[in-house]
């Protein structure tokens, strides 16, 4: 029951807030659009110079809040999750990509390519690998999924 709700706040949503911490500890809080698979992997485009890109490279340990801010007080709904983030290499590119496009074709976005976010390409694409994943119930109060 509670796997079936973190699964629609997942499927309604398209940004999650990405938490990240530099090597002094100074968190960074940011949105970025996603892909899931299986409420165990989260997937994003960003630049590498980004900060919480370069905070990744320091310390890959992240969580992830995923909620609809429109909804009114007393209501929310929301999924968080600790994870482990990363840059994927070239090799481990392609599986996952295939994941990000068919949401943002989903969603009406352009297919993305390896050409994307490999090589020279601007954009690189990042995984966030659940460690543990957590609904809200109807007292909000975390509730752990897996």
């Amino acid at each position: 029951m509670m796997t079936d709700a973190a699964r629609r706040v997942i499927d309604a949503n398209s940004y999650l807030t990405l938490a990240t911490a530099d090597a002094d500890g100074r968190p960074w809080a940011t949105p970025v659009w996603f892909a899931e698979r299986d409420l165990r992997e989260f997937f994003w485009v960003s630049r590498p110079e980004a900060k919480h890109s370069r905070n990744i490279v320091e310390r890959p340990d992240v969580a992830l809040a995923v909620f609809d801010s429109t909804t009114p007080v007393g209501e929310a709904r929301a999924v968080y999750v600790e994870a482990i983030a990363q840059e994927l290499t070239d090799a481990d590119v392609a599986d996952a990509l295939a994941v990000y496009s068919a949401r943002s074709v989903a969603r009406g976005i352009r297919p993305w390519t390896e050409s994307d976010v490999t090589g020279d390409a601007p954009f690189r694409l990042y995984r966030a690998t659940a460690t543990s994943v957590y609904v809200l119930d109807e007292n909000e109060r975390r509730v752990r999924v897996s």
